[in-house]
């Protein structure tokens, strides 16, 4: 973690100033993006980082502390052994090398949100190092494997959240007072560093946002984070320069803090580069600084000028021992791996015979588990990536939770469909069981059952809804009698309605038109 801003939470002014910008063709056309991303995730253990605290998302403000994360005198940490096992799985799963000796560091600064006045990470001896994640983006020559080289891995725990009330802006400029929650204060995390990516050229937001949806994807994966960006448990920091040329000696960065969304890393990193570009087109030079994201106007905003390592003072943590990995734990450790997510979504994107775009849909939805499941309950995969993707996806968009913690199960999607497929719903009225399971009315029959769902399948009553149409419509009939067979919708809408939706439209149609002795070419 970067030092806070001394100006507050998130450390941007008060006001947004537009600033100018090059056309981005124009960019790529005149200089060389080079990126630097860094991932910070907060692990999903019981308890934080060196103390027993709890980890539990949403608690009550200062509820989750004891005097070791508040930095009392005398409390004295201890290392999380969960933590530290899941830091050489994703170094392993990052194809880095592990260490086997490393130590903890204290990051010396002075600021509210962290109550020690520093910070235990880890500085010159990173528990993992030199791994690579590969991420394909669709170029004009096609799909492209992009390898992005990792520089380190390494161990630290999370700071506390400030809050400042008053004011329109939520910063500290214009704020009557402000609030600390320590509550998120020594929480685990593991920061992921890549070395300079380079040789992105125009594909640079498009590699960016690739390199960050695979590295989540590879961490769910691994069980160790539920990698809610909105959440803040995943968290990327953009640093983007550019030079004359790939030839060039590298550029001054800007590094954009805490982008949480896939969409905005890609939108973060096009804006600096245009920002950026403007600045140098018209002979300027680039600050070395932290910027900050406004999502609402796509737009970065100046925080503070970036501090160097010297600037805080690292030095050993004399008050932990150092940890030294047995090369028998972490071959062990590495047979726990799950299968590589790459290797995963090429397997399925060819079982199930769909589309690069397809595959990207569902992976991008965070439902490649749920599709698989559902799949193996029974559902064609075409029926689950439908539910999974769109009405499922929408109802998980307008609640603002991810699709997989929406109350409704693979295997009441697979029934849904199964029902579908039996002709005991339509999509209609399938959509509404659906609303009823996540409404937590029971399971799809029973849901069927209690909202009198079933399609109707008995001709009889169908005849009786047509001839009470026809009767309250009598052209319509003179017109599909004349040839104009399209006029046969009014009819059908008419049925449907009359019996909410729980009719099969083509059977009503072919009732329609035997009704009125109509064949069809």
């Amino acid at each position: 973690m970067g030092s806070p801003d001394p100006r507050g939470g998130s450390g941007a002014v008060s006001t947004q100033t537009t600033e100018k910008v090059l056309p981005y063709d124009e960019v790529v056309a005149r200089f060389d993006p080079v990126l630097g991303l860094e991932v910070h995730v907060e692990l999903g253990t019981v308890t934080k980082m060196f103390c027993g605290c709890p980890t539990e998302f949403g608690a009550a403000p200062n509820t989750q502390v004891c005097p070791v994360c508040l930095g009392l005198p005398g409390a004295l940490p201890a290392v999380n052994a969960v933590a530290v096992e899941s830091a050489i799985r994703i170094g392993l799963a990052l194809n880095c090398s592990i260490a086997e000796w490393c130590r903890f560091a204290r990051k010396n600064y002075f600021y509210p949100d962290m109550p020690k006045n520093f910070q235990t990470s880890q500085y010159d001896e990173p528990i993992a190092y030199d791994g690579y994640l590969d991420v394909e983006v669709e170029t004009d020559e096609g799909m492209t494997t992009f390898r992005v080289e990792i520089e380190r891995a390494h161990m630290e725990e999370d700071t506390g959240k400030t809050s400042h009330q008053g004011g329109a802006t939520g910063r500290i400029h214009g704020a009557d007072y402000s609030l600390v929650d320590y509550n998120r204060a020594g929480i685990p995390l593991i920061e992921i560093v890549t070395k300079p990516v380079a040789g992105t050229g125009k594909y640079a937001p498009e590699v960016a946002r690739a390199y960050v949806t695979a590295l989540r994807e590879v961490l769910r994966g691994l069980g160790v984070s539920d990698v809610k960006m909105e959440q803040g448990s995943l968290r990327c920091d953009a640093n983007v320069s550019l030079r004359p040329s790939p030839e060039s000696p590298l550029g001054t960065r800007t590094e954009t803090k805490n982008v949480n969304s896939l969409r905005s890393v890609e939108r973060a990193v096009r804006y600096e580069m245009t920002r950026q570009a403007a600045i140098l087109a018209d002979g300027g030079r680039i600050v070395q600084e932290t910027r900050h994201w406004h999502e609402d106007t796509g737009i970065t905003t100046s925080g503070r000028e970036k501090s160097d390592a010297e600037d805080y003072r690292y030095f050993p943590e004399p008050d932990l021992v150092p940890i030294a990995p047995s090369r028998e734990w972490v071959e062990q450790l590495r047979a726990t791996l799950p299968e590589n997510p790459a290797v995963r979504q090429a397997r399925l994107k060819a079982a199930w015979g769909i589309t690069d775009f397809e595959m990207a849909s569902v992976v991008n939805a965070g439902a490649l588990d749920l599709v698989e499941q559902t799949v193996a309950a029974g559902a064609d995969q075409g029926a689950a990536r439908k539910w999974w993707t769109g009405e499922l996806a929408r109802i998980a968009n307008e609640r603002g939770a991810e699709v997989a913690d929406l109350p409704i199960t693979p295997a009441d999607v697979a029934r849904v469909e199964a029902l579908i497929g039996e002709g005991a719903l339509n999509d209609k009225l399938a959509r509404q069981v659906i609303e009823g399971v996540l409404a937590g009315e029971g399971r799809p029959d029973d849901v069927v059952a209690s909202r009198a769902l079933a399609v109707v399948s008995d001709d009889g009553p169908l005849l009786a809804a047509i001839d009470d149409a026809l009767a309250a419509q009598p052209d319509v009939a003179d017109k599909i009698r004349g040839g104009k067979a399209a006029a046969a919708g009014a009819i059908v809408g008419a049925v449907m309605k009359a019996t909410r939706g729980q009719a099969d439209a083509g059977r009503v149609r072919a009732l329609l038109l035997e009704r009125l002795g109509v064949t069809e070419e």
